[in-house]
């Protein structure tokens, strides 16, 4: 067996109809795994195989809301190529920069495949995923099965920046290779500041799926807003946070952080696991606008009777579509805003609904700037000129007033 250094991949795999116990190999970068002889020769061969018949699809490396590459693979396997009694599924992937073979980074899965019935349909569907910066890599790839039969495939791919998009200071180095963070709200490193801007700012987030009628919230819509929230935490010229995330659909606030020098992602993350989008509170199906009154009474509490202003409120959250917006009379009430209000409106498809949701109408009450964020460039640039417009605020420019209109 040959040694050689490895790191856990981001692993999911669905069979229907039948439960799958995934143990991942718990390896860093520095630890080493046992390869046998015969793998290393199968991805040294550079040959693919079929004697256990699948599918390999790479998947091209798209750039994330976290301004990292985004690369890996899907793969189908007939269920009769897995019938019969319980099975492993051993699956070794290597990736290395282009022409830099003796810089491989190893990834190792195990997936146990309870006994199947003989002549079953359809097929399985397994998935890995890895991170990596701007350059161009070589994948090799196997799965091995426990009768030794083997399904191999090898391929290129290319991690490149739009000419667009070259602005953006990406987060990881040229030519990296991480495994995927299986953790959404992990602890959120140390910035360095620049003491002496140290803005504060308020973050009302919506913590809800792009689908309103969806009854639960996606990963990717949960990952989106959380990036949209580091996004602001590493803004070095940021440095006091206050946090309110809430859900529209429950009509409650989740959690709330006040006036903090640093976001608390994992606590964020624990007070969201209460969410329960598939149930609904028969006292508020008697409300006839309820969600509207809710959003009003956020608002006024949120804007208008803070006592300690913040140098900028910020709203972000997909699209909220109610049958009546927050009456203009209600948001008067607020009076005027001393300080910029925006507006960052998570939307993977603007074109499906064009028109203005009731927070953007709200935030047009407060003459506030919105922002549609539908792909990394976006998120980047809503940034950098939110908060350069909060420190021209801050600097003495005109506040915002109550719009008329």
């Amino acid at each position: 067996m040959i040694a050689t250094k490895a790191v856990p991949l981001v692993f999911l795999a669905v069979f229907p109809a039948s439960s799958i116990l995934r143990a991942q190999i718990p390896m860093g970068s520095s630890s080493t795994v046992n390869l046998y002889n015969t793998d290393l020769a199968v991805l040294e061969a550079g040959d693919p195989r079929k004697d256990l018949a699948c599918t390999v699809t790479p998947v091209k490396p798209q750039l994330g809301f976290d301004l990292r590459f985004h690369t890996g693979y899907e793969v189908t396997i007939p269920l009769k190529e897995l019938a019969g009694s319980e099975n492993t599924l051993s699956i070794v992937f290597r990736v290395a920069p282009a022409g830099k073979k003796n810089q491989y980074s190893y990834f190792v899965q195990r997936i146990h495949v309870p006994a199947i019935e003989e002549n079953p349909k359809g097929d399985a569907f397994l998935q890995g995923s890895l991170q990596v910066g701007e350059g161009e890599y070589h994948i090799d790839w196997l799965m091995r099965d426990r009768s030794e039969r083997v399904c191999s495939s090898y391929w290129d791919a290319d991690a490149e920046l739009a000419p667009k998009d070259r602005q953006m200071a990406l987060s990881i180095e040229p030519a990296m290779i991480r495994r995927e963070e299986g953790e959404q709200f992990n602890e959120e490193p140390p910035i360095q500041r620049i003491p002496e801007q140290r803005l504060n700012v308020k973050v009302l987030m919506n913590f809800a799926p792009q689908n309103a009628l969806s009854a639960t919230l996606q990963p990717l819509d949960t990952a989106a807003l959380v990036w949209i929230l580091r996004s602001i935490a590493r803004e070095p010229r940021i440095g006091k946070f206050s946090v309110v995330a809430f859900n529209m659909q429950e009509q409650r606030v989740i959690y709330r952080q006040a006036n903090a020098d640093r976001i608390d992602f994992p606590a964020l993350g624990d007070a969201l696991k209460s969410l329960n989008l598939g149930t609904v509170d028969l006292k508020r199906l008697s409300e006839k606008h309820g969600d509207t009154d809710f959003l009003g009474d956020l608002i006024e509490k949120e804007v208008g009777t803070e006592k300690d202003h913040p140098d900028a409120l910020i709203f972000a959250s997909p699209k909220v579509m109610l049958d009546a917006n927050v009456p203009q009379d209600s948001l008067r009430q607020v009076g005027n805003v001393e300080f910029p209000v925006f507006y960052m409106n998570y939307n993977l498809n603007p074109q499906a609904v064009p028109w203005k949701d009731a927070i953007s109408r709200a935030v047009h009450a407060f003459r506030g700037t919105e922002y549609t964020i539908s792909k990394p460039r976006d998120l980047w640039f809503a940034v950098s000129e939110m908060v350069s417009r909060i420190v021209k605020s801050r600097n003495g420019k005109p506040t915002a007033a109550i719009s008329s209109q």
